[in-house]
């Protein structure tokens, strides 16, 4: 070590509250009674398939009595998935066990520390999703949100992508972003939005406070919506003339910013 990093003050990485979530190497289950036995069962499932002519209904009755959303597909889409006996029924098992973001807030607060929160708008692309994840991790993000329709799975290729990261950090899934941003900035969470659309620069924010920094999707970014939702909007100066950064690399830029002025 250097003279001058044994200087500084070391970075507090923060608390961890929960016990690291468990791994399923299986992707997904087919079949109506296995389906039926994983809903049982408590596992987290991302995404539940069911062939549309064809729907089950207990499947569905107990997929609705767990809040478990549902997509009715056509049979092609479920034998492209995989072509054994599915029976008209997949579901795809999350490899982690999702946290609850008011306890991510709420244990932040009571360790002292202060909350710094990583929101995802629609980033599909699991490697995307994993190399963020692992960059977020190494800084000391809290947690990362979700929201529950439209984000990336995450399967054996986010694990991978992620170089474990995905067992350490806390990711929450969210019906709503819209009412995730209310209850952040209710909570005392500055909410920042990192779009191409912003007149500031990333670099005139100041991230010591309780912050949420959100990260749009690879195809349109941010939405409006969510954008008018933000307390401030701010973008990555460029000088290329390649249009916009990857998300992943992106997202590593401001989220080492904040640490950055953290650690000053």
């Amino acid at each position: 070590m250097s003279e001058e990093n044994a200087s500084r003050p070391p970075f507090k990485r923060p608390f961890r509250h929960f016990t690291a979530p468990v791994t399923d190497n299986k992707e997904f289950v087919f079949g109506v009674q296995s389906v039926l036995e994983t809903l049982r069962s408590g596992k987290e499932i991302d995404r539940l398939l069911v062939q549309r002519e064809l729907g089950n209904t207990e499947i569905l009755d107990l997929a609705k009595e767990k809040g478990i959303q549902v997509q009715k597909v056509p049979l092609e889409k479920l034998n492209r998935i995989t072509r054994k006996n599915h029976q008209g029924a997949i579901a795809f098992v999350s490899a982690i066990h999702y946290a609850k973001l008011e306890n991510v807030i709420a244990d932040t607060f009571e360790k002292g520390e202060i909350p710094f929160i990583l929101i995802l708008d629609r980033v599909t692309d699991v490697r995307n999703f994993g190399a963020i994840a692992r960059t977020a991790e190494c800084a000391g993000v809290h947690a990362i949100v979700l929201p529950s329709r439209g984000a990336a799975q995450i399967n054996a290729d986010a694990m991978k992508t992620s170089s474990g990261a995905l067992n350490f950090i806390p990711v929450c899934k969210e019906d709503s972003l819209i009412q995730t941003i209310d209850f952040l900035q209710n909570s005392g969470l500055r909410v920042v939005a990192c779009t191409e659309k912003a007149k500031s620069t990333i670099y005139e924010i100041d991230y010591k406070d309780p912050i949420a920094i959100i990260m749009g999707s690879e195809e349109d970014g941010i939405t409006d919506e969510i954008i008018r939702k933000s307390d401030e909007i701010a973008k990555i100066p460029q000088a290329g003339q390649v249009g916009s950064l990857n998300v992943s690399v992106a997202a590593g830029v401001i989220i080492f910013e904040t640490v950055r002025q953290r650690s000053i």
